[in-house]
């Protein structure tokens, strides 16, 4: 099974520690992150890439049929993303292939990548990102 995501989703599901906007929101997202990302075999997933509403963001309390009531700021997030990650709408990549491509980055770079993000100044996906980077070497792109 194929998995759907924005740009912005691939480091969103690597800093996901089990919040989100609604408990629908967050049980989806566990599901998908956890259920399949994180279980024995999910670096061989397959995730195509969509500029529209993808997979997670399906019981999202924003969403607004295929876009967000935030669609500048999301719009904006998916570009940075897909610039840094090397990403865009109808791409095919695996789980394993998008956590080399996020180990190259620095958690630093988040900053200006995630800018706007509510998120980021959680830290979470700074942490997320750093452990990624001890545990799996940054190939050369």
């Amino acid at each position: 099974m194929t998995i759907r995501f924005r740009p912005h989703h691939f480091l969103c599901s690597l800093g996901f520690e089990g919040k989100g906007y609604s408990d629908g929101f967050t049980a989806n997202m566990h599901s998908i992150v956890v259920g399949q990302l994180r279980a024995p075999g999910g670096d061989a997933v397959e995730i195509e890439v969509t500029a529209i509403t993808d997979d997670i963001c399906a019981p999202c309390p924003k969403r607004r049929g295929r876009l967000c009531v935030d669609q500048g700021k999301i719009a904006r997030l998916d570009r940075a993303h897909g610039d840094a990650l090397d990403l865009a709408a109808g791409d095919r990549i695996t789980w394993g292939a998008a956590q080399d491509r996020m180990a190259a980055l620095e958690p630093e770079d988040l900053d200006r990548i995630c800018a706007g993000c509510a998120w980021l100044e959680m830290g979470m996906c700074k942490t997320a990102l750093a452990r990624l980077k001890e545990t799996r070497p940054a190939l050369d792109r």
